[in-house]
């Protein structure tokens, strides 16, 4: 079963993240910029909330805030989930669809180690069971 280092070991561990006082609008910049879906909000190396284009979504258009004036603090998601990166890529999955979360940090040793997405882990399950059918396909058609 793939591990969650091994995600972060394929992926790299590349995390982009904001201080709190940033503003909405030059942090939907930076997401457009490097093609990426949330950025974690960290002030002295600890984690304080995540932002993602569905806290964008549902706090700032839906309520006509002005993104370039609001500061992430007052809309960011504050009660993040993360994972160590021993936790199987099958734990990650069911953990962020009970959730309804898209994204995990991992930490290892209070040290922010990757960030992992939902599409990282889905990608990663499917690999895995790829691998064991074409391993099982091997050892019946060498048997024979």
């Amino acid at each position: 079963m793939l591990a969650v280092k091994n995600i972060i070991q394929r992926k790299g561990n590349q995390v982009w993240s904001v201080k709190p006082d940033t503003k909405v609008y030059d942090i939907l910049q930076l997401m457009a910029d490097k093609n990426i879906g949330a950025v974690l909000v960290m002030e002295n190396d600890k984690i304080e909330g995540i932002f993602s284009e569905r806290d964008y979504a549902r706090k700032v258009a839906l309520e006509g805030k002005s993104s370039r004036q609001l500061p992430v603090k007052e809309i960011m998601s504050s009660n993040v989930l993360f994972v160590n990166p021993e936790r199987s890529a099958d734990e990650c999955m069911a953990l962020m669809i009970k959730k309804r979360i898209r994204h995990l940090p991992v930490i290892e040793n209070n040290k922010l180690q990757g960030l992992i997405s939902i599409g990282d882990v889905v990608k990663a399950v499917l690999d895995d069971r790829d691998y064991v059918i074409d391993q099982l396909e091997q050892y019946i058609t060498n048997r024979k």
